[in-house]
C-alpha cells in the first residue's frame, strides 16, 4: 500500500459509491442493480477506477468477487469523501443560481402517512428541481442506512429512558438533531371507567390487558408501567396501528400509541384517546453524515422537516 499513499490518488466521487455498493450488496451485478447502472458500465469504471491507482480493487474467489484490501480501505471512507464531495458541489452550484439535486430520505412508520406526504409536497413546492426518494424503516435500520451511504436523511425517534435507544453508540460520528415530538396516548375503550378524564395516570390500568406495538414500543410500555409501580400483562402484539384500536374497540385490550400512528388514520368507533404527561413524548430526530446540511438540497430538506415536524 506504501505505493498508493506516495501517488496523487486519482477517483471521483461516482467511482466511490461504486467501490461502496460492492461492499454492500456482495457482488458487481447487484451493485449495478443498486446504482441504476448496467454491469458493464460499473465494470468498466472499476477498471478505469484500478488503473489510475495502480492497485486491484476486487479479486475473484471461484465465481463471485470480493474486495481486496485496498477496496476495503476506499469503501471503509467512501460515506465521509462522498459527502464532503457533495457539499462542495452543492455549494458550488449554489453559488451558480442552480436549485436542484437528490436526497435519499429514509423514516419511520407513522411518519409516513402523516409528515412525508407533506415533506414531499412541501418540498415539491418551493424547490422544484429537488427530487426526494423515500424508504420506510424502524429507527435502527434507518440511522444505518445513513451510516453505509444509502440514505441522506433518516427520521427517527427515541422513547424517553429508551435502553436501545438508537442514537446512542450505534449513531457514533453521524450528526443526531431533535426536531420535535409526539405526545405518547393510552388507547381506552369507549365507556372504560378512566376514560372520562382528560389526562390519566397509568397505575390505574395494572389491572389491565395490554396490547403491545414494535419492539421498542414495547419497550418503553415496560419502561412506563415499571415507573408507575407494575408490570403490564401483555396479551397481544401487533406493530398495525389500526389492530390495535380495533382490538382496544372490542375490549379486548388497552394500549398506548404516539399521537402520528392514532392520525395516520380515522379513528375507530368505540376508541378513546387520552394524553400522558409530555415528559412521556417521544423525541423525533433528524441524522445525516456530518456535514451533510451543506448540500443545498439536504439543507432545504431538512428545513422542510424541522417547520413540518415543529408545528
Amino acid at each position: 500500500m506504501t505505493d498508493l499513499l506516495d501517488d496523487d490518488l486519482d477517483f471521483d466521487v461516482q467511482a466511490l459509491r461504486v467501490v461502496k455498493a460492492i461492499a454492500d450488496e456482495g457482488s458487481i451485478t447487484a451493485a449495478a442493480a443498486f446504482l441504476g447502472y448496467s454491469q458493464p458500465a460499473v465494470s468498466q469504471q472499476l477498471k478505469r477506477l484500478e488503473q489510475r491507482l495502480g492497485v486491484a480493487l476486487v479479486e475473484r474467489v471461484g465465481r463471485t468477487v470480493r474486495l481486496t484490501e485496498a477496496g476495503r480501505i476506499l469503501a471503509r471512507h467512501a460515506p465521509a469523501v462522498t459527502t464532503a464531495l457533495d457539499a462542495a458541489a452543492g455549494e458550488l452550484a449554489e453559488l451558480r443560481g442552480l436549485r436542484a439535486g437528490r436526497v435519499r430520505l429514509v423514516g419511520f412508520p407513522s411518519a409516513s402517512p402523516t409528515v412525508i406526504p407533506r415533506l414531499l409536497a412541501d418540498v415539491a413546492s418551493h424547490h422544484a428541481g429537488i427530487a426526494v426518494t423515500y424508504l420506510e424503516a424502524e429507527p435502527p435500520e434507518a440511522v444505518e442506512a445513513v451510516r453505509e451511504d444509502r440514505a441522506d436523511i433518516a427520521l427517527t425517534f427515541s422513547y424517553p429512558g429508551d435502553r436501545d435507544d438508537p442514537h446512542g453508540s450505534s449513531a457514533r460520528g453521524l450528526s443526531v438533531r431533535a426536531v420535535g415530538s409526539d405526545d405518547l396516548l393510552v388507547v381506552l375503550p369507549v365507556g372504560h371507567p378512566a376514560a372520562t378524564s382528560t389526562g390519566i395516570d397509568v397505575s390505574v390500568l395494572a389491572g389491565e390487558r395490554w396490547i403491545a406495538g414494535c419492539p421498542r414500543c414495547r419497550g418503553h410500555l415496560l419502561e412506563l408501567c415499571a415507573r408507575a409501580g407494575f408490570e403490564p400483562h401483555i396479551a397481544f402484539e401487533t406493530d398495525n396501528f389500526v389492530a390495535v384500536e380495533g382490538l382496544v374497540a372490542q375490549g379486548i385490550g388497552v394500549a398506548t400509541l404516539p399521537r402520528m400512528a392514532v392520525a395516520s388514520f380515522p379513528q375507530l368507533p368505540g376508541v378513546v384517546t387520552l394524553p400522558l404527561p409530555p415528559a412521556e413524548a417521544r423525541t423525533i430526530h433528524v441524522v445525516t453524515a456530518h456535514g451533510a446540511d451543506r448540500v443545498p438540497a439536504i439543507r432545504a430538506t431538512l428545513a422542510a422537516i424541522a417547520r413540518l415536524v415543529g408545528s
